[in-house]
């Protein structure tokens, strides 16, 4: 029987080794997976690059994994925010290093990981110090610059509601990031709100199939 709900998310989060490549889900605190981060900072992972639409945003989640020095490097379409200055400090004092990638490209980029891309031109950075040192080619009249796609080993994503073959229904803005990293990352670890039966998930509702998820974790479960 496929079951992929678990209350031993301390199993879950010791697997993650130091080093790792993390995404986390969210646009600001919408869709974050708060308690997820929050729980992984318990276990020490050093080193880890985080892969995130924002670099922090008030005084929860990824502002606190930011504080707990396990963060190396943040690749991020937005590093500023007016209710944290955590990176930018961190920053400022050559303590973790950032990759900046304007967010269609971001989107674009993870997307193609999913997908099996092998790369993407875009017209995004063009001309910019984005596109330094990156191959540029010209398409029916329009410059373009090469992207790769970005991966993960993990991702740490929110969703509301789940059933226990890991099919995952998000709440408005709260979707953002979530549905593109599950597909992205090795393995995926979805914090949810509500964990349903079999068949009462609408299925022109669900977003992210099971198959692209391996742990459901509701929020009450998180230690």
């Amino acid at each position: 029987m496929i079951n992929k709900v678990t209350t031993d998310i301390e199993t879950v989060l010791k697997s993650i080794p130091d080093g790792a490549r993390i995404m986390t889900s969210g646009f600001g605190l919408a869709g974050q997976p708060i308690e997820l981060i929050e729980a992984l900072i318990d276990f020490g992972p050093k080193d880890l690059t985080i892969i995130n639409n924002n670099a922090a945003s008030g005084d929860r989640g990824l502002t606190n994994l930011l504080l707990s020095g396990l963060v190396k490097k943040m690749i991020c379409s937005f590093p500023k925010a007016n209710n944290s200055t955590v990176f930018e400090d961190l920053y400022k004092a050559g303590k973790v290093e950032l990759d900046l990638v304007p967010q269609g490209n971001l989107a674009c980029r993870i997307q193609a990981a999913g997908a099996g891309l092998g790369a993407i031109f875009t017209p995004t950075g063009y001309g910019t110090k984005i596109a330094e040192g990156k191959e540029t080619r010209c398409i029916e009249g329009k410059n373009y610059v090469l992207e790769y796609p970005i991966y993960a080993d993990y991702a740490l994503i929110y969703a509301h509601q789940a059933d226990r073959w890991g099919n995952l229904v998000y709440r408005k803005a709260a979707r953002n990031f979530g549905p593109l990293m599950a597909k992205a990352a090795k393995t995926t670890i979805a914090q949810v709100h509500e964990v349903l039966e079999l068949g009462q998930l609408d299925p022109e509702v669900i977003v992210t199939p099971g198959i692209f998820v391996q742990h459901v974790v509701k929020v009450g479960d998180i230690k």
